[in-house]
């Protein structure tokens, strides 16, 4: 099977079995979504959606952020994995807002990522969820189950994976596909563990076929 081959199969799979894909982190606005994501970094979505109701009340602007001091927000963050950086990067990113975007979310990938705390990842998911932009933010998920399926091989870095990506998804759906990697490396494609029993991609894994010749 050639690599056009796999994609094109893969893809057709999860638009018919997951045709509705989007993040899982509560937000109602793209500010607050930028604080969710940037907590979100090695903690599960379950435990974000569980803190941000309370710290979006409390700031509901970047600017009511920006005048927090940190001994308040770590208040609101704490249950969360490293909670005193995360402190740091919440009150910075609010700050810059403020003081070079004029309190506006930047909607290009260099902005983003003058952001304390965000990286290309949450640029990137930012790019993607925001504004329905193709960019394939490669979390964890997306980098194993790219390369176990066999959408990339023996990738380096989250950047090579993001790449090959691109190179090989339909612009108009690489928003939802990367929802569709990031969804069945959570649910079906564990890391210890992938459940291939209740996968519909072993026909075209690679990792499901080298494992049962």
């Amino acid at each position: 099977m050639t690599v056009k081959q796999r994609y094109a199969e893969v893809i057709k799979w999860f638009q018919a079995s997951m045709p509705v894909a989007e993040t899982e982190l509560h937000y109602d606005t793209p500010f607050h979504l930028l604080l969710a994501v940037i907590l979100s970094a090695q903690c599960t979505d379950k435990r974000i959606n569980m803190v941000t109701p309370a710290l979006f009340a409390a700031y509901p602007t970047p600017e009511s952020l920006a005048a927090a001091s940190p001994e308040e927000v770590y208040e609101y963050i704490k249950s969360v994995s490293y909670p005193n950086n995360k402190t740091r990067s919440l009150i910075g990113a609010a700050k810059v807002l403020v003081e070079e975007f004029g309190g506006e979310m930047p909607s290009d990938i260099d902005n983003l990522m003058k952001l304390p705390g965000v990286g290309r990842k949450t640029a990137n998911v930012m790019l993607s969820v925001v504004w329905n932009k193709a960019a394939m933010a490669v979390d964890t998920h997306v980098f194993r189950v790219s390369e176990r399926i066999g959408l990339t091989t023996n990738s380096k870095n989250p950047l090579q994976t993001e790449k090959a990506l691109c190179a090989n998804i339909p612009e108009d759906i690489i928003p939802v596909a990367h929802h569709w990697l990031i969804l069945h490396g959570r649910y079906v494609c564990k890391a210890r563990r992938p459940d291939c029993l209740n996968c519909g991609l072993t026909g075209v894994c690679r990792y499901f076929q080298r494992e049962n010749k």
